[in-house]
């Protein structure tokens, strides 16, 4: 990726997750990341072509966050890690997932198929340890990350480390 591309993609994150996809022209994004807006054409084909790369940089950004975890053989830290995943997220990205977040309600963009291979994962790591309903509790943890994601991206006052805690207790990690 050129680095026009790249101040592209910032420009058009940063504008996406402020005012919304919908309320974005590309005129606002060229101007703000400093290029021509035929450009954004040139590299994009259009503002949808501009919004798929986004979404495929988050595609690959998730995927990064959870090969380590997927790929954790122990069952216990496979939760656990799955339930500190909230607070291993860069700062710095915030502004980046936050778009997902809005993203993903304002287009209805379904993020359960990004979130499979961790699901299966979480799923063998509770049969192993026989839990009941490993499936049910796999997608709990999920909604609970999502959750408290959601919060700290949001600025919420909700302690993230002590809801952390609360999951370890609940799960005996």
């Amino acid at each position: 990726m050129t680095e026009k591309q790249e101040k592209i993609l910032q420009a058009a994150l940063i504008l996406f997750a402020k005012e919304g996809f919908h309320a974005t022209s590309t005129s606002k994004v060229a101007k703000l990341a400093g290029v021509s807006e035929g450009l954004i054409f040139r590299h994009f084909g259009n503002k949808d072509g501009l919004l798929q790369a986004i979404l495929e940089f988050g595609a690959e950004k998730l995927k990064d966050l959870v090969v380590d975890i997927v790929m954790e053989p122990d069952p216990k830290e496979l939760i656990k890690k799955t339930i500190q995943m909230p607070v291993n997220v860069d700062k710095e990205d915030f502004d980046f997932w936050k778009l997902q977040f809005k993203l993903k309600w304002e287009l209805e963009v379904n993020s359960d198929k990004k979130m499979e291979p961790l699901h299966m994962a979480l799923a063998n790591a509770f049969r192993k340890l026989e839990y009941e309903s490993p499936e049910l509790e796999a997608s709990l943890i999920l909604l609970y990350i999502e959750g408290i994601s959601s919060s700290m991206l949001k600025g919420s006052n909700l302690n993230v480390n002590d809801m952390i805690q609360l999951l370890m207790k609940k799960y005996e990690l």
